[in-house]
């Protein structure tokens, strides 16, 4: 079905009002316009989101446009960023939403890439040549759209200065632990006032204890993945502990939509007696079972009132599903991962339009529904 003029309308008006938002952030006219012809790049039926083909659909005969804007005009990624934040919250703000740390690979050839490393990546499930970004996705019942963004800069990297010189890494930036980063990601996120009832994370953040403590010390609900050799107390591991649990502890229930109908999985939890928070507050350590394999576990430290229940949790815990399916969208989508850029600025400042224009996009098809139910 093709829009109306009405939906038209409404979506070039959309774009005015972020063209007004960014306008501020470029303080000469051709960086500014050239964000917002590479906005509608992104969001455009162009088959790569690269240099070339942005620049081709643009009516330009060389990418050198594209490439200044993002290697070397003036504007600050991180002002942007904080525009899209603000701009989410005025469409999507949600206190129930839920705060989704998550990383994705972006696949590279060669060595010259910001943070590019033989690294595990959750996008081939295996080890490759690629670059990390850390990411805190905002879930709410619209779906997924992306609050913020760091890049993981493996420690050969902040070992070998030359090499972060080449690659224009500002001085000072270190090999940071991904839990310090979601931290970063989240401190942010919180400072901004934004509404939000949990926190969740897989295994490489749900494993950090500091990370823990201070979501503990704030008082923000988590549903948080850990490993299975994860310690509950002193001795005992997350997968012996749960081993024991009688068969009438666990329950079916579904996390979720999926591409092929509800994820219904077996789920059990328990408390964590041993443990002294403050009044009404609990810790649970939760556990997720396979319908086709009952042999592939997955475990989980809950933290919440102790009002909430399990049919909460496992839905919380599933957010992370729609997150990884909102990454492949963005890719699809938007060209998250299809830059062409080798140096730090770049990288940022190509993730976060990419994160505006997705934004965008789920805007206008949050409209739509409003405006068919009318």
């Amino acid at each position: 079905m093709f829009p109306t003029i009405d939906e038209l309308r409404n979506w070039a008006n959309a774009l005015e009002e972020v063209q007004q938002v960014l306008s501020q952030r470029f303080v000469r006219a051709e960086p500014r316009q050239r964000a917002m012809i590479y906005l509608r790049g992104l969001m455009s039926t162009v088959e790569r989101k690269n240099g070339w083909q942005l620049a081709e659909a643009a009516g330009e005969q060389t990418p050198d446009g594209m490439q200044r804007l993002l290697n070397t005009a003036h504007w600050d990624a991180d002002q942007v960023r904080d525009d899209l934040r603000t701009d989410i919250l005025r469409h999507l703000a949600d206190s129930q939403a839920v705060l989704v740390v998550d990383e994705t690979g972006f696949l590279k050839k060669g060595s010259k890439s910001a943070g590019v490393a033989p690294q595990y990546s959750g996008t081939v499930g295996k080890i490759a040549n690629c670059q990390i970004g850390v990411f805190l996705a905002y879930a709410t019942a619209a779906g997924p759209v992306l609050l913020d963004r760091e890049l993981y800069l493996p420690a050969e990297w902040a070992n070998d200065p030359e090499r972060c010189q080449e690659a224009e890494i500002p001085e000072g930036v270190t090999s940071i632990p991904k839990p310090t980063l979601a931290k970063r990601l989240l401190e942010r996120t919180f400072a901004a006032g934004v509404p939000a009832a949990w926190v969740t994370a897989d295994s490489v953040y749900g494993g950090d204890y500091k990370l823990r403590s201070w979501l503990e010390e704030r008082q923000q609900p988590y549903v948080l993945a850990i490993p299975k050799n994860q310690r509950i107390g002193l001795t005992t591991r997350a997968d012996a502990a749960v081993a024991r649990w009688a068969p009438q502890t666990w329950q079916r229930r579904s996390a979720g939509e999926g591409s092929q109908g509800p994820r219904r999985y077996d789920w059990a939890w328990k408390p964590l007696t041993f443990r002294l928070l403050p009044g009404g507050w609990q810790q649970w350590v939760l556990a997720r079972r396979s319908l086709s394999d009952p042999t592939e576990i997955a475990y989980y430290f809950v933290f919440a009132p102790a009002t909430i229940t399990l049919a909460q949790v496992v839905q919380v815990a599933g957010t992370r599903w729609q997150v990884e399916e909102g990454f492949e969208l963005a890719k699809q989508q938007v060209g998250l991962d299809e830059y062409e850029v080798r140096h730090w600025h770049g990288w940022y400042r190509h993730i976060t339009l990419a994160m505006f224009a997705l934004a965008f996009l789920t805007v206008i098809k949050v409209e739509a529904r409003k405006k068919g139910k009318q």
